[in-house]
């Protein structure tokens, strides 16, 4: 039976151990070792894609991004968002009301604000975001993307 001080204890282990621990159990087509992801990435996309860190708000170039185009994975490359899906949320981050198909998949977050949708890349699970429940139709999703874990690549 586990009692409440275990499963604070065992909260505690898994915040120690980071965002990290999570990841390591789910198997994706691209990995790499640390090592190797350190040096593919600059030392913003490594926080962000490998350690689940959030850019600052209002510092992306990708908010200014309106050309047609498609948004890419920084980890793999993968096509993750059409750039006709791209709107202006007033939040700071790069958004989107869909991504493309088979791009993306998400999971549970919990942290200090309670139970979020981390959303990360389906090929190699590098974080990206969030998202919620209020964005504009179709879908009334707004997939809120740190720019860093992306790259713009012009129709």
């Amino acid at each position: 039976m586990t009692t409440r001080r275990g499963f604070l204890a065992s909260g505690v282990a898994v915040l120690a151990l980071g965002p990290g621990l999570a990841r390591a159990a789910e198997a994706f087509e691209v990995t790499k070792t640390d090592a190797e992801w350190r040096k593919l990435l600059s030392p913003a996309q490594y926080r962000v894609l490998r350690q689940e860190d959030t850019e600052r708000a209002f510092t992306s170039p990708l908010n200014d991004e309106h050309r047609d185009g498609t948004f890419h994975c920084a980890g793999c490359d993968l096509a993750l968002y059409s750039s006709t899906t791209k709107y202006d949320s007033g939040t700071g981050w790069p958004s989107f009301w869909r991504p493309l198909p088979d791009a993306v998949a998400t999971k549970a977050d919990w942290g200090l604000l309670g139970r979020r949708t981390e959303v990360h890349c389906r090929r190699c699970g590098g974080h990206l975001g969030h998202v919620f429940d209020d964005g504009p139709k179709p879908t009334g999703k707004r997939y809120c993307m740190n720019g860093v874990a992306m790259v713009f690549r012009p129709a």
